[in-house]
């Protein structure tokens, strides 16, 4: 005969064996659910390679304090314009100030601001284009914090127009900032792609395609260097997409090179200068000093 202590304890190890085993099926059935949801994502994103997230480019060279300048010229190496690009840091957030003078008075600016913690973010970015280069003046505003981005223009005929509009923008966004995301990516990605947001009258997220390649070579006086070349490929996506190569409003392909790995700048850009505007290559310069004879010199 057991004793009464004794079948207590085994019916209280029963119910406790029982107890864990109800606890066990809920597991069970959520890392099968989980896995389940895992398969049929995975399967989604095999079958519709669109859906792949954007490359979000961690800081490997961060910005700092710069000032230099720039030349935009066109197809022949006349140039059109004069540039500056201010840059300037405050704790984690950089800024950089782009301008560019035209010799028939036309402006270009862009004043960019972002964060280099681990990634970089986009945090606003401001754009004004004015004069007779531009087939319309235009200002456009992106706040990513507030999810805005803000066009105003004035076409050919003076008719303006002002759009405001709440966007889900991603954390991939390249505004302004695409020569230093391509310094951060490491010159042996063959592949890679940023989201953009086209600030023409009628503002919509676009995708940049990124392809390297390979080396080309320059040089600097005598002394012979050698660059990586991208080609930058709008895709506009949608139905505006599809028409666009019909239509013959397809994006030009932009152009950029990169030279060096330690610190890795930018060479040459070849491109539209901005939607819509003139296309021409935005390389750098230096100072040039008047010629001064003999008799001049100290």
């Amino acid at each position: 005969m057991i004793p009464d202590n004794k079948i207590t304890r085994l019916r209280r190890s029963a119910r406790l064996d029982r107890t864990e085993q109800n606890w066990e099926k809920p597991n069970l059935i959520a890392l099968r659910g989980s896995l389940s949801r895992s398969c049929v994502i995975a399967c989604i994103l095999c079958l519709n390679p669109a859906l792949l997230l954007s490359d979000v480019v961690a800081v490997r060279h961060r910005e700092g304090f710069g000032h230099g300048f720039l030349l935009f010229k066109n197809g022949e190496g006349k140039t059109l314009a004069v540039g500056e690009e201010i840059d300037s840091v405050q704790g984690d957030r950089a800024k950089t100030h782009l301008r560019f003078v035209f010799k028939d008075g036309s402006i270009y600016e862009e004043t960019t601001l972002f964060s280099q913690t681990q990634t970089f973010r986009l945090i606003s970015d401001h754009v004004v284009q004015k004069g007779p280069a531009f087939k319309y003046a235009m200002e456009s505003t992106i706040d990513t914090a507030a999810g805005e981005v803000r066009v105003r223009s004035t076409d050919e005929k003076g008719k303006e127009k002002d759009v405001s509009e709440k966007m889900d923008l991603p954390a991939d966004l390249a505004n302004g900032m695409v020569s230093i995301l391509l310094k951060n990516i490491g010159e042996d990605t063959p592949k890679t792609s940023f989201s953009m947001v086209s600030t023409g009258p009628k503002p919509r997220v676009i995708k940049l395609v990124i392809t390297s390649q390979g080396k080309e070579s320059f040089s600097v006086g005598d002394s012979g260097r050698s660059a990586t070349h991208y080609v930058i490929k709008i895709e506009i996506g949608g139905i505006a997409g599809i028409i666009a190569p019909i239509s013959g409003k397809e994006p030009p392909d932009r152009h950029m090179w990169i030279y060096g790995r330690e610190v890795p700048t930018m060479v040459k850009f070849e491109g539209p200068l901005s939607e819509d505007g003139p296309i021409g290559q935005i390389v750098p310069a230096g100072p040039e000093w008047p010629h001064r004879s003999s008799q001049d010199k100290p």
